[in-house]
């Protein structure tokens, strides 16, 4: 779990805004009890899946809405899964080496530092997280209490646990917004009329009660 101990990569040359707030981070990190260090780390991958969870709640929800409602929903689970392709995709371009690996001076990550050649820029948690949020907000608005924030807090848990700078979760969470309304808003119309095409055979080919 925490350690008092300081990483000591062997490239201080980077250092700048995003290394000193990630050093203040990550040393507020460490000031907080063992307790709050557990819950980061079970809570970084726990938010995913509650936010999943929601996700699926949210289109069960509207499963007998209107169309175009339905398609919204199924296509904010297709673009949160594009969000994370492209996170992936975008890692693989900048590679840019782990905070906890690059950053002179900074306390020990609470969280294991991931291998080398596991990217940081950008984190794949916070487009997750974002992505889904805004998903469910776009079909849910009443969760957008719980989804939000809870998206905000995994999103930060990364910088908090010593695996990402802060932009990374900053860039991250953009592009996982953005994607979801991109996606939603530009798919809609070819989405409403497939979904409404499919309900309607469906309908036929049940039998009579």
């Amino acid at each position: 779990m925490s350690s008092d101990l300081r990483s000591d990569p062997p490239d201080a040359s980077r250092d700048g805004l995003h290394s000193d707030l990630y050093r203040d981070v990550t040393g507020f990190a460490h000031d907080t009890p063992g307790w709050v260090h557990s819950l980061a780390e079970y809570g970084t991958e726990g938010g995913l899946l509650v936010l999943a969870a929601l996700l699926a709640a949210a289109c069960w929800r509207v499963r007998r809405a209107e169309p175009g409602i339905l398609a919204r929903a199924l296509l904010g689970g297709a673009a949160v899964a594009a969000a994370y392709g492209v996170s992936e995709a975008v890692k693989l371009v900048v590679r840019q080496e782990r905070p906890c690996r690059a950053v002179a001076g900074a306390p020990a990550p609470i969280a294991p530092c991931p291998e080398p050649g596991d990217w940081s820029f950008p984190s794949n948690h916070a487009t997750i997280a974002a992505a889904t949020a805004v998903a469910v907000v776009l079909v849910w608005r009443a969760a957008a209490w719980l989804v939000l924030p809870l998206a905000v807090l995994t999103a930060f848990s990364r910088v908090f646990l010593g695996v990402h700078y802060p932009h990374d979760v900053v860039a991250g969470a953009l592009l996982g917004a953005a994607a979801v309304l991109l996606v939603t808003r530009s798919a809609a119309g070819p989405a409403t009329a497939l979904t409404d095409r499919v309900r309607a055979r469906l309908g036929r080919a049940r039998p009579a009660s």
